[in-house]
């Protein structure tokens, strides 16, 4: 999304919020909130920055519980 001409902001978004939008599932996902399902991705760097920090995540956390190989 960002190589056809998005901002890095606008193509997090799109991929996020806009996506559970679309899926009509914003109510139980699509950001953080109480009571939403989660999954939550943690990157070194600033992905605002260079988007590409998101193809190299650190950090996995599904549902409350950290995600490893195993899970």
């Amino acid at each position: 999304m960002v190589e056809a001409g998005m901002t890095n902001a606008d193509a997090m978004k799109a991929a996020t919020a806009e996506a559970a939008e679309l899926l009509d599932i914003a109510e139980i996902a699509g950001s953080l909130a109480p009571g939403k399902t989660a999954d939550i991705i943690a990157v070194d760097g600033d992905p605002l920055t260079d988007v590409t920090e998101l193809e190299r995540v650190t950090f996995v956390m599904t549902r409350g519980v950290r995600a490893t190989a195993e899970n």
